[in-house]
């Protein structure tokens, strides 16, 4: 049996799934991070291959018979990145003595993207460690908006949540900002004074800076003002990213589709934005997804496989 592989590569974890070539998925797992932009190339195709590998011993089947691997991946938004990738990812491929035919390098919104409107217009909005907007005209044209990575861009995300409220922790510390229930709660979390050792946590050990973005959003839930303030001022700029993508397609009506893991899920920041949509956005509407990203990277791959 021949197979397509589908893989959804994130800052937290990556997706994985392998399907027969009518798109039919026989096995799915999930592993380590693939955002080479955060934990570098190599580490990345390392994670991508040995995911590969487990999901192919699970079902019993061969590197050889993989006809179209589509791997869509955060941080693969320019073309010469995804390139980067994808070269990087034959490469070692080929050192562990194996040669894939058809290999394809996406971003993440590309293939969540095509899960969720496999055969309509709209756009996905991502949200998780880092943020972007992709939609598709009538015409299948992709538009883009945002997706600038976290030094420069990714409002709306965890980064940019996490790393105000950081800031916002930073300046109770030494009395320069209002108290939050977020210092409160990073103490918990962190099982120290995170206040006082907050420039050790992110400079010496690498905090995961958008992991902060939960701790805001169980501040939220508890009524602190600050973090509140963090998640009101986010979900404004996703809402200029929706106006944006709105006028590049110039539609009568624009459905959107939430993906990334703070907006998956039920919580006080979807929840906001959601409001804000319905009363500043009057004709967009927040539809389900049709189906996963990973599904979508599926999708994609069949077409490919069939040219």
């Amino acid at each position: 049996m021949k197979y397509l592989i589908g893989i959804d590569g994130g800052g937290t974890k990556t997706d994985c799934a392998i399907a027969d070539l009518s798109g039919k998925i026989i096995n799915e797992i999930s592993g380590k991070p693939s955002n080479f932009l955060i934990i570098g190339i190599q580490e990345a195709v390392e994670n991508i291959f040995s995911l590969i590998e487990e999901n192919l011993f699970q079902i019993g089947g061969d590197f050889a018979n993989v006809k179209q691997i589509v791997i869509g991946v955060a941080g693969a938004g320019r073309d010469e990145d995804a390139k980067l990738l994808e070269k990087s990812f034959k490469d070692y491929s080929e050192e562990q003595g194996v040669h894939f035919k058809g290999v394809k390098v996406l971003s993440d919104a590309h293939i969540a993207l095509e899960g969720a409107f496999p055969d309509s217009a709209g756009c996905i909005l991502i949200a998780g460690t880092g943020s972007i907007l992709f939609g598709k005209d009538d015409k299948g044209i992709i538009h883009r908006v945002g997706g600038f990575g976290r030094l420069i861009g990714d409002e709306g995300s965890g980064y940019s949540i996490g790393r105000k409220a950081l800031n916002a922790v930073s300046k109770e510390s030494d009395g320069r900002g209002e108290t939050t229930l977020i210092s409160e709660l990073l103490n918990a979390k962190m099982n120290s004074s995170f206040s006082i050792s907050i420039i050790n946590k992110v400079y010496k050990e690498k905090l995961d800076v958008a992991s902060v973005a939960k701790i805001v959003l169980e501040a939220a839930e508890e009524g602190d003002p600050i973090a509140e303030d963090i998640l009101d001022g986010e979900a404004d700029e996703l809402i200029l990213h929706i106006k944006s993508l709105f006028d590049k397609i110039r539609t009568d009506k624009l459905n959107v589709a939430f993906s990334g893991s703070l907006l998956d899920n039920k919580n006080f920041y979807s929840a906001l934005l959601r409001q804000k949509i319905k009363s500043t956005l009057s004709r967009v509407e927040v539809v389900k997804p049709a189906a996963p990203p990973v599904s979508g990277a599926i999708l994609l791959a069949r077409r490919l496989s069939s040219t």
